[in-house]
């Protein structure tokens, strides 16, 4: 039996990679800062606390625990954040990742990165493959660069997963975007949101099995693992406020030079999904079934 570490277990990502891994028979070493990890009752599962910018730290976590894969989805993740705490962003991001590189190199574990869209720019077209050049608008994109690089530099086994906008039903106390906007629906609300933004919305679940199957098949190299419904994140927010049969007039269309803030974000972020179709029989739900079963409701499929 494999043993897989994931960092950023307490996340809204990590949880449901440990919950994907747990179901097919995984032992889960998962991972965070705090002192307690995910609320699963499972034999597979142990929790270990790490802060993976402490190298001493994160050198003891991995010589008790030997893992044969890490999955790495903890970082710094908010993109005005880390425009306004650049210092952190770069231990978090990047030197962090290099500590977990180190420690997973002596032990030759498959290593498997989760970036971001927003290592692109966004501009032109804005739908885009693995190996379309990376050119980041924000500083949080800049270190999922230099974080991409080190993994690249990695001599054993990696692969980057990139993702956009991840919704779903949270397993703990971090809303999702999605669940955020229907929260102050149902409050009535208002909200700006931005209808100058593209981007293919990710299912969590989606997201969870794609990377098991990364694991599974060995996979090596750059994934894009997203939806495949190009929509705005405007229109995204209203669908959902509208699937629970509330009124959406609470949500006002804005572009990113109505509501300026720290950091910019890219226009236009989709992701051409050939890759993981091809290698790893990625096929993610509709947009529209995915807000049905974020919510519970009955999918169409």
């Amino acid at each position: 039996m494999q043993t897989v570490f994931v960092t950023g277990a307490n996340g809204f990502v990590g949880a449901y990679v440990v919950k994907a891994l747990l179901e097919r028979n995984y032992f889960v070493v998962a991972s965070g800062r705090g002192k307690n990890g995910p609320e699963y009752n499972h034999p597979n599962l142990r929790y270990r606390a790490l802060d993976f910018t402490d190298k001493e730290m994160t050198a003891t976590v991995f010589y008790d625990v030997r893992p044969n894969v890490v999955v790495h989805c903890g970082a710094m993740s908010k993109p005005d954040d880390c425009e306004l705490n650049k210092a952190a962003a770069v231990l978090t991001n990047v030197a962090g990742t290099r500590n977990l590189l180190d420690e997973a190199g002596k032990l030759k574990a498959h290593f498997i990165f989760l970036s971001t869209d927003f290592v692109f720019s966004g501009e032109g077209e804005g739908m885009y493959k693995e190996d379309d050049e990376r050119s980041p608008v924000n500083y949080y994109g800049q270190t999922k660069v230099l974080a991409e690089n080190e993994v690249m530099n990695y001599v054993f086994d990696w692969a980057i997963v990139r993702t956009v906008l991840v919704y779903g039903k949270s397993l703990g106390e971090k809303e999702s975007f999605i669940e955020m906007v229907v929260r102050s629906a149902k409050q009535q609300k208002a909200l700006k949101i931005f209808n100058d933004q593209l981007r293919t919305p990710t299912y969590v679940a989606d997201l969870a099995g794609g990377i098991e199957r990364v694991i599974a098949k060995k996979a090596t190299g750059i994934f894009h693992l997203s939806g495949k419904d190009p929509i705005t994140v405007y229109q995204a927010a209203c669908n959902a406020v509208t699937l629970n049969n509330l009124d959406a007039s609470f949500i006002s269309p804005i572009t990113e030079g109505d509501l300026p803030a720290p950091a910019r974000r890219p226009k236009i972020t989709g992701f051409y999904l050939d890759k993981a179709k091809r290698e790893l029989s990625y096929n993610p739900v509709s947009f529209a079934d995915g807000l049905q079963k974020t919510f519970e409701l009955n999918a169409s499929s």
